[in-house]
């Protein structure tokens, strides 16, 4: 029976140091990925959701590790695929900021930011809510989790294990995305703004023909409510220019996302 334990620990040993490997990634990638890296997900939660993922990227990756011993994974993998997890994760926590900035935007283009600012733990109005809350919705209906899945798959191939990569790369690589993601995030606002900086100069033109007019009175509650009805109206299509920007990206990382 010991004879038997022994070999059969033997076997499962590199094995198990493999799936801790893929582990160190996807655990240090869920951190910070949509859905599945938010803040009101418990620690718990997350942690078994990093167990999951593990269990389905490790298969598909366990060939393209070197053999390592346990030394090898606790000194150069630790490291190198941590880093590795959080880049990758980062990168996809740009497409959320995207739509809290666009979110931002859009309320204070319309006289509403103060609504419900406080709320959450990320502090954004409630059209910033709105919009992260219908797109995360939108994203794991879609299967952002097979998704999810086949990214962390093929980021082996873009960022092999135990080499930390190269930090000019990997500079240049997030400043694209960062500019993409603010480009996205205006993008997305830019009929909130366009309405607001027209309506703003009607109103200016208003003003100057008619100074008795309180135009802050009437001009107040029609662009609010003009903002709750393009909110309803304009959310679908700006959520479909959303995902299929995360799309473009999670099939092309390396590529140019629209």
């Amino acid at each position: 029976m010991i004879e038997a334990l022994t070999a059969l620990t033997e076997l499962a040993g590199p094995t198990a140091l493999a799936a801790f490997a893929v582990f160190l990634r996807v655990g240090a990638a869920m951190a910070l990925l949509p859905a599945f890296g938010e803040q009101t997900i418990p620690a718990r939660v997350k942690l078994g959701i990093a167990f999951g993922f593990t269990v389905i990227v490790a298969p598909s990756v366990v060939e393209d590790l070197p053999a390592l011993s346990a030394q090898e994974v606790a000194g150069r993998l630790l490291l190198s695929e941590t880093i590795i997890g959080l880049s990758l994760g980062a990168v996809l926590r740009l497409f959320v900021i995207a739509l809290q900035l666009a979110g931002a935007m859009a309320a204070q283009s319309v006289s509403i930011s103060q609504i419900m600012g406080g709320a959450g733990i990320d502090p954004q109005p409630a059209i910033g809510h709105i919009m992260v809350v219908a797109g995360l919705a939108i994203a794991v209906i879609m299967g952002l989790h097979v998704k999810t899945a086949q990214f962390l798959i093929y980021s082996y191939d873009l960022m092999p294990p135990g080499r930390l990569p190269r930090p000019g790369d990997l500079l240049s690589w997030g400043v694209a995305r960062v500019a993409r993601a603010f480009g996205l995030g205006f993008g997305l606002a830019m009929p909130f703004v366009i309405t607001s900086l027209l309506y703003n100069l009607t109103l200016g033109v208003i003003n100057r023909a008619m100074p008795q007019l309180m135009v802050a009175f009437v001009g107040a509650p029609a662009i609010t409510l003009g903002g709750l009805l393009m909110l309803a109206l304009s959310l679908p299509f700006a959520l479909e220019v959303w995902i299929s920007a995360m799309d473009t990206f999670l099939a092309n990382p390396t590529g140019d996302a629209p």
